[in-house]
Formats: structure tokens, C-alpha cells, sequence
């Protein structure tokens, strides 16, 4: 430094842009589980394919969806369906023009790693939380569209897609870095089996003895594949875009859950159970158990007690760098739950451990306006915030002749008012 004075440089969100390096060639779309978004998916991807000559990948759900397929057995179907399945002709024609062209997968089963340069999701706000546990390390852009029932992530509309994802793939449009947080598990028994580890040689272990002693996954303890796609490189971690949630599950006692932070222990959770959301998580679960909202572009970490027995527990928020370690109370009258973005849902053992940091693969959401208009846009109709009704103006000659002043009218006309 030239003098003893710290400056801090403070990036302007305005200041994220989408950038290509090269031209997209390869689209994911993601769309909602509804008869209704078939239409419009339909439609994207035939212009996608025809017009923009992309390469488009689907999951291969999409292909098994009956209103798409025409080998369906009608006749063991309820009337109902059959009447759908004949006002999707149309629809279901077009489709089966294009599905030798697209590419599917299958979540768990394929890497989408380093093989979509674009993402368009059709449907609500968890359309874009799927495509984020798609992708476990560096996500591809993603353009979400409102076709749900809250829409807060879905800035976009679909009555003039082609204009605005033109726009997009020709590299006009702002971002919002929606940070994520890395969750891992840590079980009972993996002290024990990393001093094990160490005291055979670390990374020089046979195959068999390596795989014996594999660490313990998300799959409720079990080793080998994990219950989730996991390919960041941490065996026991996953990537969430709203929040990890522990609560007391079935049981009726309260939950009993110590928190520390950076290996420093900071309170005691005694209530439902805590949450642990991202800016962007702020306005769902956290928002309902009395959390501030946030800006997703604040690089922070929320905390929030779900029902605490106390009355000065309140929401805090923490900087994003820091680790959480949370853990069950050595005298706990009951195990919890944890899950994560509302999904994974499994159990914390007592001397079980949550660690929970920023992760460093945000997803990069696509704005319709900017950082800032769509934010407020989505706070004003999602969540009607700030929305009431406005007070009256006072008028002053009734506002004088309605008090008990001494005041004449004769008196009001005489004061000298100046209009400032």
C-alpha cells in the first residue's frame, strides 16, 4: 500500500454482462411437468432447431411423456386423457418431426459437464432449481421464463421468446451471479477411517483396501454412488440455490442443534430448526420464518431460526467466505433432518456435522431488464411488497375548520400563504 489508508474496491452489479467467447451451439431446455408448457416448449425447440440451427437437449423424461408419444394405447387410457391426448394433435405432430434431433439424458445417470452452452428453462421458480442440481460445478447461462404459479426467479414472458432469446445469444443482456452454498455431511465414523487412511500410506492404498474405506456419502450413510450427481470433486457435497433446511422431522420434542462458525462456537438452535439460505434463498423459505431479503448480488449467508424458543433469537447474516458446522446437541433429546433445496432429505445422527460455505460455481441468471428492475419487479408481483394503500393528502381549510382552533374563516383568509 503507498499510505496506511485500506481502499476497498466495490464492483458495480451493473458491471456483469454476458459475454460468448464463441457462439453458442448447444441449448438444455428444462421444461415444467404441465400439459399447458407443451405448446410453448414445442414450439421453442422447433425454433431453436429450425431457425437457429442449435443443438437442443431434453431430458429423456420428455420423450416418455404420453401427450407426445402416438403409441399409446387409447383405449386403456380414462376418457379424460383421451380427450387431451386428441386437442394435442397438433402439437404432438411437430414434435415427433423434430425428436430425432434432439439429444437426451438423464438425471444421475449423464455428466452435463462442459456440454451445454446455454439454458432455457419453461416453467416456475423450480425449473431453474433443477437446472442448478444439474450441474454441480460451473453452470452455463440460464434463461427462465414464467410459465408457473410464483415466478420471483422467471423474469422472462413467452409471448416474444424469439426476440429476446436472439438478443441473448447475440450477447445482449445483464446477469445476476446467484451464489450457491456447498453442503457436505460429515458422518460419526469418518474420523476414524481418515486416521486409517493416514497410517496405511494416503493415496497409496490397494483398490480394494481404497474402496473399503471410502467415505461416507449422502445416500443416508451408504458408500459408493452418492444420492445426488456429484462431480465438484468433493465426494460428499452437493450444491444448493435456495437453502438447506435442518429441522426436528416427526419427532415432538425441539430440536437442539449447536452452530459454529469457523470453528468457533457461536449459539444453540433450540425451536423447529434452522435454515441456512443463500440471498437469493432469502425470499423463499428464510422470507417465511422472518428473514430479511437480500439482493442476490450481496455476497452473504443467511441464518434463520425456524420457531426458536426464545424471543431474542433473531435472523443474522454472515459473510459469504465463512464455514458453518452444524451439529446435533450432545444431549438432544432427538436426532433431526436435513435437506437440501427442499430435496435429499435425510437424517443427522448425533455426532453428525453440516458444513456449509459459499460454493464458487454460481448460476448465472439472465435479466429481462437489469439486476436491480428485476429484483424489485419480482418483489412487487410475487410477493406484493410494500403494496397498500396510499394515505390522503390533507387539505388545509378542512383540516382548519374541522379542528377545535379559535380560528376564524375570516382569520384563515387574512394569513399571507406562500407557495414554497
Amino acid at each position: 500500500m503507498k499510505n496506511s489508508a485500506m481502499v476497498m474496491q466495490i464492483q458495480d452489479p451493473a458491471s456483469q454482462r454476458l459475454t460468448w467467447y464463441k457462439p453458442p451451439l448447444t441449448v438444455l431446455v428444462i421444461k415444467k411437468k404441465d400439459s399447458q408448457v407443451l405448446p410453448p416448449f414445442v414450439q421453442l425447440v422447433e425454433w431453436l432447431v429450425q431457425e437457429k440451427h442449435m443443438v437442443v437437449w431434453v431430458e429423456s423424461a420428455v420423450l416418455e411423456d404420453k401427450l407426445l408419444r402416438d403409441d399409446v394405447k387409447l383405449e386403456q387410457e380414462s376418457s379424460k386423457f383421451q380427450k387431451v391426448h386428441g386437442q394435442y394433435a397438433g402439437v404432438r405432430a411437430r414434435f415427433l418431426a423434430l425428436r430425432e434431433k434432439l439429444v437426451t439424458f438423464k438425471d444421475g445417470r449423464d455428466d452435463l459437464t462442459d456440454r451445454i452452452d446455454f439454458i432455457v428453462c419453461l416453467g416456475g421458480d423450480g425449473t431453474l432449481l433443477y437446472a442448478s442440481q444439474l450441474f454441480q460445478q460451473s453452470v452455463p447461462p440460464v434463461m427462465a421464463f414464467y410459465l408457473g404459479s410464483l415466478g420471483f426467479l422467471t423474469p422472462f414472458q413467452c409471448d416474444n421468446f424469439q426476440e429476446q432469446v436472439t438478443n441473448v445469444l447475440e450477447g445482449h443482456a445483464a446477469l445476476t451471479l446467484r451464489s450457491r452454498l456447498r453442503c457436505s455431511i460429515h458422518r460419526k465414523g469418518e474420523r476414524r477411517k481418515e486416521s486409517l487412511l493416514h497410517s496405511v500410506g494416503g493415496n497409496l492404498l490397494i483398490p480394494s483396501f481404497q474402496r473399503q474405506l471410502n467415505y461416507v456419502e449422502l445416500n443416508n450413510g451408504q458408500t459408493g454412488k452418492a444420492g445426488c450427481n456429484n462431480n465438484n470433486g468433493h465426494n460428499n457435497s452437493i450444491l444448493v440455490l435456495n437453502e438447506v433446511v435442518i429441522n426436528r422431522g416427526p419427532s415432538p420434542y425441539l430440536s437442539n442443534i449447536d452452530i459454529f462458525l469457523d470453528g468457533k462456537y457461536i449459539t444453540s438452535v433450540q425451536g423447529d430448526g434452522l435454515i441456512v439460505s443463500t440471498p437469493t434463498g432469502s425470499t423463499a423459505y428464510a422470507a417465511a420464518a422472518g428473514a430479511s431479503m437480500i439482493h442476490p448480488s450481496v455476497p452473504a449467508i443467511l441464518v434463520t431460526p425456524i420457531c426458536p424458543h426464545s424471543l431474542s433469537f433473531r435472523p443474522i447474516v454472515v459473510p459469504a467466505g465463512v464455514e458453518l458446522k452444524i451439529s446435533i446437541s450432545p444431549d438432544s433429546r432427538n436426532t433431526s433432518r436435513v435437506s437440501f433445496d427442499g430435496r435429499n432429505d435425510q437424517e443427522l445422527n448425533h455426532g453428525d456435522s453440516l458444513r456449509v460455505t459459499t460454493s464458487i460455481y454460481p448460476v448465472p441468471s439472465i435479466c429481462s431488464q437489469d439486476q436491480i428492475s428485476d429484483w424489485f419487479d419480482s418483489l412487487a408481483e410475487g410477493l406484493h411488497w410494500n403494496v397498500r394503500k396510499r394515505q390522503k393528502c390533507l387539505d388545509e381549510l378542512s383540516d382548519l375548520t374541522a379542528s377545535g382552533s379559535e380560528d376564524t374563516l375570516d382569520d384563515f383568509d387574512n394569513l399571507q400563504i406562500y407557495d414554497a
